[in-house]
């Protein structure tokens, strides 16, 4: 199975396009393109199978003002049969109320226009409260990652996801890793 993959992320200090970057970095030729979407069109996304898309909580529980104006653009577009799968930046020490809700927003946004979620993640190992972000109990919609109280596992983290992502999409089996390690 050949699926053309691609990043888009909107940043404002640079933590979710570090984290896109990283991902990028470890896609190496399997990613076919990366976007901010501040630079970005909705259409775009239709031009690809499986999409990686990043964002940032802000203020109290608030989308990334990039992705909000991004999403005010996307119409009717149809997502149908598109795998996408969320990473997140959020402050589960500052705002453990509403860690990475934004995630929980975008994936609302992109569901209601037929996409397939991949890279649903453990919640095991994160200090919160409350999130939007919330697949069931135990787990996210997505990657979060908190780039101002935990830095140290942000690599670790993209890495396991990322495992996860690529055999979810059939582009990894284990025993391909099994085999090479």
């Amino acid at each position: 199975m050949s699926s053309k993959l691609a990043i888009f992320y909107g940043s404002t200090t640079g933590n979710t396009e570090l984290a896109a970057n990283k991902l990028a970095e470890e896609l190496g030729g399997l990613l076919a393109h990366i976007g901010d979407v501040a630079l970005s069109e909705p259409q775009q996304l239709a031009e690809y199978d499986v999409l990686l898309l990043g964002v940032s909580t802000w203020n109290i529980g608030d989308m990334q003002d990039d992705w909000y104006a991004f999403l005010k653009k996307l119409g009717d577009l149809d997502l149908t049969g598109k795998k996408v799968g969320l990473f997140a930046m959020g402050d589960a020490y500052g705002y453990p109320y509403n860690f990475l809700d934004a995630m929980g927003q975008l994936w609302e946004a992109i569901e209601k226009r037929g996409a397939q979620l991949v890279g649903v993640w453990p919640t095991a190992g994160y200090q919160f409260d409350e999130s939007q972000a919330m697949y069931d109990d135990e787990h996210f919609v997505g990657l979060g990652l908190d780039e101002d109280n935990e830095p140290e596992l942000t690599e670790e983290r993209i890495r396991g996801w990322l495992v996860q992502v690529l055999q979810e999409i059939g582009l990894l089996d284990l025993q391909d890793l099994a085999d090479a390690g």
